[in-house]
């Protein structure tokens, strides 16, 4: 189980998308873990939202610099992949931006 113990919620790891169908993000891209610690720790899979560089006004994409670089979480293609996609870990989001990942997250998911 290695690999999922070191995983943790807003690290950014460097997944392997392909293969991918339709509109999916493809390719081996930096990818924001989301799933919460105690998930990442007994399940093999991982809920990862991929980012891009390519801006989209979206209100379910989070602005982030990363290793000076600027673009997006892409929260509406968030998926669940097996850990053995995850490449490398890269980082982690910054506190106010994993912050503000898990507020779109809530407003995403509540209900009413």
């Amino acid at each position: 189980m290695g690999v999922v113990a070191a995983v943790r919620r807003f690290d950014v790891h460097l997944v392997d998308l392909d293969p991918t169908r339709g509109s999916e993000i493809r390719k081996t891209r930096p990818c924001v873990v989301v799933s919460p610690d105690e998930m990442n720790r007994h399940v093999r899979t991982v809920i990862i939202a991929p980012m891009t560089s390519r801006r989209r006004d979206y209100p379910t994409r989070v602005d982030v610099t990363f290793q000076r670089r600027r673009g997006q979480v892409v929260l509406d293609q968030i998926r669940t992949v097996d850990a053995s996609r995850l490449v490398k870990r890269l980082g982690r989001l910054p506190e106010a931006r994993a912050r503000q990942v898990a507020d779109v997250l809530v407003e995403m998911f509540s209900y009413g």
